[in-house]
């Protein structure tokens, strides 16, 4: 089981994408987040976060955890 914090910068968003790599395994389960391949993005509830404020996702999968990254995070 992983968790993933996203927080917005200086300036409030209305939504987000996160890419994961994971090399060894799959992703069996996934909590306040949409995935798309190995993008997760923002669920309706969760997208809109203002300056300095944070909202978290949380993944199951198989395999090792040994590799898995978050390598990008992008917002809207």
């Amino acid at each position: 089981m992983a968790s993933v914090r996203v927080t917005a910068g200086a300036a409030a968003i209305t939504g987000w994408a996160v890419q994961l790599g994971v090399p060894n395994g799959t992703i069996t389960s996934l909590w306040n987040g949409r995935r798309s391949g190995t993008t997760v993005s923002n669920e309706t509830y969760n997208g809109s976060l203002g300056a300095g404020a944070s909202t978290e996702f949380g993944f199951q999968g198989t395999g090792s955890a040994a590799g898995i990254t978050a390598t990008g995070c992008t917002a809207t």
